[in-house]
């Protein structure tokens, strides 16, 4: 649907992306100006919405677009000789703390869209980030040691519940996140938490 727009001029579609990220990062879905985005990158309304119908199909092009970024990038740099599912997600974990550290506005973005409440998308972007996690998983996840869990045990059971365990932890984080710095989301303190949860996981379902 967004093959023209990314396949135009590098330079001007990073405009045009930075210029919109950063909008709706600082004032929300209902409050950010395609006015203020076209000025920012330096561009024409009309150009804009060559490419984006309208303010929602931007918006949701750019929440796709940043899980695309982030999920090349840690497909590009994961240890894909280590196995185990809980130093993958480990691995992952760091991974997105590096990522967010390169790309600061990302991060903004992101922690924009846990807050933001607009009916308009809240309910598209519930929707297409159950798909994207699905998605994701079987990509980071489909090459994983499956002889490490106990005998006996329905491994997809247990998968089930290490997913919904982190995905809890995460949703939890993400209450917080609005209000932390990058510092403190990658302090220790919050991944000794999440290794406290790993650790328990570990336990309970490996032999």
């Amino acid at each position: 649907m967004f093959s023209k727009f990314l396949n135009m001029d590098k330079e001007k579609q990073d405009r045009i992306i930075n210029a919109a990220i950063k909008e709706f990062a600082q004032k929300g879905y209902d409050n950010a100006s395609t006015n203020e985005i076209v000025k920012e990158a330096g561009i024409s309304k009309g150009l804009l919405f060559h490419y984006f119908q309208n303010k929602k199909q931007l918006y949701l092009f750019l929440y796709e677009h940043m899980i695309d970024i982030l999920m090349d990038k840690i497909m590009e740099k994961i240890n894909w000789e280590e196995k185990d599912i809980f130093v993958r997600y480990r691995q992952i974990a760091l991974l997105k703390i590096e990522i967010y550290q390169i790309y600061p506005e990302m991060l903004n973005f992101v922690k924009s869209i846990y807050k933001d409440s607009s009916p308009a998308v809240k309910i598209d972007i519930n929707s297409r980030g159950k798909e994207l996690f699905e998605s994701s998983f079987n990509k980071l996840f489909s090459d994983i040691d499956l002889s490490k869990f106990k005998k006996g045990i329905d491994i997809k059971k247990a998968i089930n519940i290490i997913n919904w365990t982190l995905e809890g932890f995460a949703y939890q984080m993400q209450e917080k996140v609005s209000s932390l710095s990058l510092e403190q989301i990658a302090s220790d303190k919050t991944m000794e938490e999440m290794e406290e949860y790993l650790e328990i996981l570990r336990d309970s379902l490996y032999e």
